[in-house]
């Protein structure tokens, strides 16, 4: 039944088998992709040259109904200035590994993109990490860069001493932590 629908829906292509398709489909796929700059940052140039609503990239809304909207320029801006913060004061290259503990605030999804422009590599987890968890990924993945909030960062502590590799730690935060650069300051 679903294929007599296709067929009337799609003529051409109702005689086609799936392997006969699979063998025609021939994607451009660029040499070197980067999703911020191949897609994000043409959203911007689209937007700039009044082709797309203003719609926001990003519209974030908290529990208590505080709202950040963020157009494409202005997600390109900021996860530029991450990107900076990791290039520069984090000393990353492309394929270090940062690790990503925060909640779904605007600061995780400033991060993942920051990260794809450096191409260093993300990894996310959960707050609901244990200390153990914490040192197992940060052993395990050698990640030089852990980036997380005040609720987490007492775990991180407790067994940063046990992780060779790390040698930045972010904290998103409006205060203060030895031993970590501020997040926000940063930016």
């Amino acid at each position: 039944r679903s294929l007599q629908l296709c067929s009337r829906c799609y003529p051409v292509h109702a005689s086609l088998t799936y392997e006969a398709m699979k063998q025609q489909y021939r994607p451009e796929v660029p040499e070197y992709f980067n999703f911020a700059r191949d897609v994000l940052d043409r959203w911007t140039e689209v937007e700039k040259e009044g082709k797309k609503s203003k719609n926001p990239a990003l519209w974030w809304v908290d529990g208590t109904g505080e709202e950040v909207r963020w157009s494409f320029e202005e997600l390109g801006v900021l996860s530029r200035k991450v990107a900076n913060v990791l290039s520069d004061a984090c000393s990353l290259q492309r394929g270090d590994r940062v690790i990503l503990i925060l909640p779904r605030i605007p600061e995780w999804w400033l991060v993942n993109v920051a990260c794809m422009r450096t191409g260093t590599v993300l990894i996310p987890g959960t707050q609901q990490l244990t200390a153990k968890d914490i040192l197992h990924r940060l052993q395990k993945s050698k990640a030089k860069c852990i980036i997380t909030d005040d609720s987490v960062a007492p775990a991180v502590d407790s067994v940063g001493a046990e992780c060779p590799s790390l040698k930045f730690k972010l904290l998103v935060s409006e205060g203060r932590r030895e031993g970590w650069l501020n997040f926000k300051e940063l930016l």
